[in-house]
């Protein structure tokens, strides 16, 4: 038996009515569901978490200019600054979830969690929560498990797609995954690892995704950043139990409302948004004139 993540008060309940952790109910629905071997479980959020610091390290002491040169060394340019805005502790986590996706913008390797266009913000959040608090692997391990669960549930009721939910089931879900489980990680109850989810989608509801020349570089890196720090402030409003008001399950089913209602040109297609303003519009002719110079002779026209 395993519960199918169909919703999170259904969540709770399975795992009230079992005796359960919420990161178990995650692997019970792996072993019985996937037919995965629990071992082969925990190995692979090792290795997973494992890149993740790996993206956040190489972002941060490689060259990491892309190819259209939008993205240039901007997470240790973060990381270094002389100027602290509120703590040594929030500029690393900034600079490493900038790290992190500046990696993907730059076709390095990268966890898709839940996407690659959100890649940056569980290994920012968690790598810093870690370091903060001292948490041992097997803890941040089970608090991805918990960041899956929400995943799956977000996946069934609205999108994880920047093509179907718009950059709010992207960063937005990415966001609400590692608000949860930062405060599972921290001891948080049931009640407040989902309010810590609630409160973090409320506060990304409508983003649109707009990528300038269809590249998943700006805004989409510096969002990742914002991301994160959404996540902790939600996790800090959770932990203080402040009530979201609005349950999580009907937030996510507003999140899948909105992205239903979205534009198509504000669903990853380039054509709305900053994508759409002067600026974005000459980068992206510039891109083309790059990706059609670099062509053979016979492949151009």
């Amino acid at each position: 038996m395993s519960y199918l993540f169909a919703s999170f008060e259904g969540w709770k309940q399975y795992c009230e009515a079992n005796n359960v952790e919420l990161f178990e109910a995650v692997i019970e629905y792996e072993t019985v569901q996937k037919g995965k071997q629990e071992q082969a479980i925990w190995d692979g959020l090792q290795h997973a978490y494992g890149v993740m610091k790996d993206a956040v390290e190489t972002g941060l002491n490689e060259e990491m200019t892309s190819r259209s040169g939008m993205i240039n060394n901007g997470a240790k340019k973060v990381y270094k600054h002389p100027v602290v805005v509120l703590s040594p502790e929030f500029q690393r986590l900034i600079s490493r979830a900038l790290a992190a996706k500046e990696v993907n913008s730059c076709m390095g390797r990268v966890v898709a969690a839940p996407t690659a266009g959100a890649s940056g913000i569980l290994p920012g959040t968690l790598y810093t929560l870690q370091e903060i608090h001292e948490l041992s692997d097997r803890k941040i391990l089970e608090g991805l498990l918990v960041g899956a669960g929400i995943a799956l549930i977000i996946e069934e009721k609205a999108s994880l797609a920047g093509a179907v939910g718009g950059c709010q089931a992207e960063t937005g879900s990415a966001a609400a995954m590692a608000a949860g489980a930062m405060v599972y990680c921290l001891g948080g109850s049931i009640d407040q690892i989902f309010n810590a989810v609630a409160i973090t989608i409320q506060c990304m509801l409508g983003l649109v995704c707009d990528p300038v020349a269809g590249l998943v570089e700006v805004p989409c890196v510096v969002r990742n950043a914002s991301a994160a720090a959404i996540a902790n402030s939600s996790a800090q409003i959770a932990l203080a139990d402040v009530s979201a008001v609005i349950p999580v399950d009907e937030c996510v089913e507003a999140m899948g409302e909105i992205g239903s209602s979205m534009e198509s040109k504000y669903k990853e297609t380039a054509m709305g948004g900053l994508a759409a303003t002067l600026t974005g519009q000459n980068i992206s002719k510039r891109v083309l004139i790059q990706d059609i110079e670099m062509l053979p002779d016979e492949d151009v026209e």
